[in-house]
């Protein structure tokens, strides 16, 4: 998969471009700052603007490796074009994304190396992730909730870094879900996100650049979905 601008620069919002190919309610960007989902995260929202009109952007579709962008009203757009994440969105999501690291690295620490079963970010301000956790006690995981919120305060930098697949296989704990991984770039590489001093993971989303960016943390709720499947329901204080 090409690797996208939104990972490296989470915070760029803004981008010019060119439209490159376009057919009615769909286009394809020379570059943009969206993420298409993926991951369990949300695709992001925002508009496409050029001289004389805009139209919001209503998804996105993977064709040969290249991410289309599909607008508002089967308008089709062509020359040059501004593309306008929603901020208020791509913060929620980043939040949320980090947040789900902190508590995945703290389960992974607690509960001999869990793996990660599902996850699921909502545009409420909640989130869940499942665990491979069969004969987890409850109150242990809600007792986590104050060591997630101290990782909050600690205001831990958050890193991006990319290593070679193999390497990635071959490093305990890099790759945390029990059925699925973040596809390799072009170039054969593994996305890696880490959180400094606590959490190291493959993980192809969006996130903070430090963790005292995010809102204090609730664990909601945990529930038993199956025989060994344990989810983990959590919201930001505030919403």
């Amino acid at each position: 998969m090409t690797q996208l601008f939104c990972q490296d620069h989470p915070g760029t919002l803004t981008l010019d471009a060119q439209v490159l190919r376009a057919r009615p309610g769909a286009v394809l960007l020379s570059r943009h700052p969206f993420y298409p989902g993926g991951g369990g995260q949300l695709p992001d929202r925002g508009l496409i603007r050029w001289q004389g009109g805009e139209a919001a952007v209503t998804g996105f579709s993977e064709e040969g490796g290249a991410v289309w962008a599909q607008l508002a009203g089967g308008i089709e757009v062509t020359g040059e074009v501004r593309a306008e994440v929603d901020p208020v969105f791509r913060q929620l999501m980043r939040e949320l994304h980090t947040d789900l690291h902190i508590l995945n690295a703290l389960v992974f620490r607690d509960f001999d190396g869990a793996l990660v079963t599902g996850v699921q970010m909502n545009e409420d301000g909640t989130a869940r992730i499942d665990f491979d956790l069969p004969d987890a006690d409850n109150d242990r995981l809600r007792a986590l909730e104050p060591e997630l919120n101290d990782v909050v305060r600690q205001d831990l930098a958050v890193h991006v870094s990319h290593v070679p697949l193999a390497a990635a296989h071959g490093e305990q704990g890099l790759l945390r879900s029990r059925s699925v991984a973040p596809p390799p770039s072009s170039e054969g590489l593994i996305r890696i996100v880490e959180i400094a001093g606590l959490d190291r993971q493959a993980c192809g989303g969006t996130h903070l650049d430090s963790t005292g960016a995010s809102r204090p943390i609730r664990i909601l709720k945990i529930e038993n979905k199956g025989r060994s499947n344990r989810r983990v329901r959590i919201g930001l204080q505030g919403l």
